[in-house]
């Protein structure tokens, strides 16, 4: 059931389930809590599993036009704060990825473990800053195509046949991100500084997950950074978005990471 708390006078959205150790579950961009209601039933049984609508998403409002990392993990730490969690395991997907850096890096204390799906400690290039500048620009006056394109983009020519439906259903979740959520959350991923030294100087379990193929992320870059940051390292053969083209895969992998081991199977050990 989904639960609301204010937070600077705008309405979060969260869902809070099961008992045990707790697991936060930050969403992307253009996402919601929804992306992980295939993941969550399998986490509950032995975890207390938090799920957010980030500013701008799903049920949660706009707080202004520039929703920064540091700003939505403060709203995280009023949630936990409300629910008097001290401390936590956050799994972020891509943009969920960046706020939970900024969250580690302000309540290190408050971190059991941190896990990047999808995501990275590195800032975005020059080319991606001035990508995300025009699509600002760009969304203002054709958003659904400017959606539709970014979001489907996300997926290779395999994958965009496999998971036709479930890629539709995504789809829709998306359109319904509000202009000012989705030009917010972009600039505040604009402007983000690199956070290697996050991963680089804690002691909490740390791990990347990565996609071979993925088109937003390189690859190669990706391994560099694990081996910058002495992170634990995973590796699908898909693209951005595992928890729809890896599915299986990726629950064994959270599972194996919130309870302090993994399936070797699924891993590439620290490089």
């Amino acid at each position: 059931m989904q639960k609301s708390i204010s937070f600077k006078n705008a309405n979060i959205s969260f869902s809070d389930v099961g008992k045990g150790p707790t697991v936060v579950l930050i969403h992307g961009f253009l996402e919601n809590a929804t992306m992980w209601n295939d993941i969550t039933p399998h986490l509950t049984s032995k975890n207390r599993v938090i799920t957010i609508d980030l500013l701008g998403h799903g049920k949660s409002d706009c707080l202004g036009y520039l929703h920064s990392m540091e700003l939505f993990a403060e709203s995280i730490d009023v949630i936990l704060k409300h629910l008097r969690i001290r401390k936590c395991t956050l799994i972020g997907h891509s943009l969920g990825g960046y706020v939970a850096l900024a969250f580690a890096e302000k309540h290190p204390q408050k971190v059991k473990g941190l896990c990047l799906l999808n995501s990275t400690s590195n800032e975005d290039s020059i080319e991606r800053k001035e990508l995300r500048a025009r699509a600002n620009k760009m969304v203002q006056t054709n958003f659904t195509n400017m959606v539709r394109m970014s979001f489907v983009n996300l997926f290779g020519p395999t994958s965009k046949e496999r998971y036709k439906n479930e890629i539709n259903l995504a789809l829709q979740e998306a359109l319904q991100t509000p202009i000012q959520g989705y030009l917010a959350a972009n600039e505040g991923m604009r402007i983000r500084p690199n956070r290697n030294h996050v991963l680089a100087n804690n002691t909490f379990k740390k791990l990347l997950v990565i996609g071979e193929k993925d088109p937003v992320l390189d690859y190669k870059t990706s391994l560099a950074e694990a081996k910058k940051t002495n992170t634990e390292l995973v590796i699908f053969k898909n693209g951005h978005m595992s928890h729809i083209e890896n599915k299986e895969e990726l629950l064994q992998v959270l599972k194996g990471f919130i309870l302090d081991f993994l399936n070797l199977k699924y891993v590439k050990q620290t490089l």
